[in-house]
């Protein structure tokens, strides 16, 4: 299949996905809600309204926004300095964050839609049963008819806390919540072939099957005023997205109309297709996305290739090397010789474990460590592959 759609093809495939969603994650960043006074009401109005909407169409609906910062810039007339600590931006998300969401009140109150506020942060994800909370909690305020509005809780994120950006957010939600689309709305039109203010034969891209180094290498020519994501970590969401059946849209998010004008088939923004053929489930998504690394196993060619093309599981005889320290079931990546990366999952020994047995036949396991437990290190079960295709799946 090739990466770009033709604009008929593109369209047919486009409405018929906005036809089927019945649950949409929207996702919308500080360069779409603000300006040089802080927090644009009209933009907030206008995504209320646009949200309503969606949601009177029969469709359930999540908001996962930006612009706690921005808010309480503007509420405490703090300029924005190149070196801000880290402190600073909390304060200013703490005094943020209330006026944002009596914004989002007030507006959706015009149109007697009832909102509700999450904040998360990456701990309350990577936790199996803190991630099954919250899921649960948003599916029973789906059943209440009410919009979730969903934010990074930037006042307590330490660094080593935080989602890398919103659209990551938006990614994450999206797959676990079993969302159709996520839709992104930016300040830029499209992701075009070329940078158009440099090359004249710059085009839009307007429908992408498959996302890959190309595409990928296209987000460096979208010009944008974007804070902590940008183009890239727009595309890295679409990715997340597709791996799991769902299709995201990147598209203008000032425009009044813009959902209306999508989910009428207006060729606008860019659309990306599910990536059915390696579609994961929630839990390898969790394992996959959620969960960050520990450590790294680095296998040989034999091992990568029975991981990668015949779904088997990951046994002593195929480690190489052990990089890092991490206990039994933790999350970590396995990668090839030249640091290529091929899955990620739950190791089933330790890294002190794993350094004795490698490269071992697994009947030598129980006399080198004097127990077995498991004879794989990473069961099939366990393990999510990157690039072409999922173990087990």
């Amino acid at each position: 299949m090739t990466l770009q759609l033709s604009l008929d093809e593109g369209l047919f495939q486009r409405q018929t996905l906005y036809n089927e969603a019945r649950r949409v994650v929207v996702k919308v960043g500080s360069a779409v809600l603000t300006d040089d006074q802080g927090i644009c009401e009209a933009i907030i109005a206008q995504l209320a309204r646009q949200l309503t909407f969606l949601k009177e169409t029969g469709r359930e609906v999540i908001l996962v926004t930006s612009g706690a910062v921005a808010a309480g810039r503007r509420r405490l007339n703090k300029p924005k300095s190149p070196h801000e600590a880290l402190k600073i931006k909390q304060a200013l998300a703490a005094t943020g964050q209330g006026l944002l969401m009596q914004a989002y009140e007030q507006a959706f109150a015009r149109h007697d839609q009832p909102v509700a506020q999450i904040l998360l942060t990456h701990t309350d994800l990577s936790n199996r049963r803190r991630y099954l909370n919250v899921r649960n909690t948003i599916l029973t305020l789906f059943e209440f008819g009410v919009i979730p509005i969903i934010n990074e809780n930037d006042s307590v994120s330490a660094e080593e806390l935080r989602f890398s950006d919103n659209d990551t957010l938006a990614a994450l939600m999206t797959n676990m919540i079993g969302a159709d689309m996520l839709l992104i709305l930016t300040d830029v039109d499209s992701l075009y072939t070329g940078n158009p203010l440099e090359d004249p034969e710059a085009r839009p891209v307007y429908t992408v099957a498959r996302i890959d180094h190309k595409i990928e290498a296209m987000a460096g020519h979208s010009t944008s005023s974007l804070g902590t994501g940008g183009m890239g970590a727009k595309i890295r969401a679409a990715k997340m997205v597709a791996a799991c059946g769902g299709s995201s849209f990147i598209g203008p998010g000032k425009r009044a109309d813009i959902l209306q004008a999508l989910f009428s088939g207006e060729p606008v923004g860019t659309f990306f297709l599910p990536d059915m053929s390696r579609a994961i489930n929630q839990r390898k998504h969790w394992i996959a996305y959620v969960l960050r690394p520990e450590g790294e196993l680095v296998v040989d060619a034999g091992a990568a290739l029975a991981l990668a093309e015949k779904g088997k599981s990951l046994l002593p005889s195929g480690v190489l090397e052990v990089r890092g320290q991490f206990g039994m079931g933790a999350p970590v990546h396995c990668v090839d010789s030249e640091g290529g990366l091929i899955a990620a999952g739950l190791s089933n020994y330790a890294a002190a474990d794993i350094i004795r047995i490698l490269g071992k036949k697994t009947s030598e396991i129980a006399v080198i460590l004097g127990h077995k437990d498991h004879d794989e290190i990473i069961h099939r079960d366990n393990l999510v592959l990157f690039g072409g295709s999922s173990a087990g799946l």
